[in-house]
């Protein structure tokens, strides 16, 4: 991880489409401030963190539901050989 110093209005440039800029430090709470594409998705931590798991959740459901489908179906063909054998 690089750390850097910066003081209120001083920045930082990532690449050459993203600047980072201090606006205010106000006890242990700084405000930064985000100037970047509007292809970039920018998120808190905590918020980044809650989309990934309610990504893996519904990633995980639809593998259930998957699983469902396939276990019918392979009952459905079970039941149709199980009858086509009497």
């Amino acid at each position: 991880m690089l750390v850097l110093s910066r003081k209120v209005g001083q920045s930082i440039v990532i690449r050459d489409d993203i600047v980072l800029k201090v606006v205010s430090v106000d006890g242990d709470t700084v405000k930064i401030g985000i100037e970047a594409p509007k292809n970039i998705s920018i998120y808190r931590e905590e918020i980044y963190d809650a989309i990934k798991n309610e990504n893996k959740g519904a990633v995980l459901q639809e593998q259930v539901l998957d699983l469902r489908e396939l276990t019918a179906l392979l009952e459905k063909k079970n039941d149709s050989q199980g009858n086509q054998d009497a």
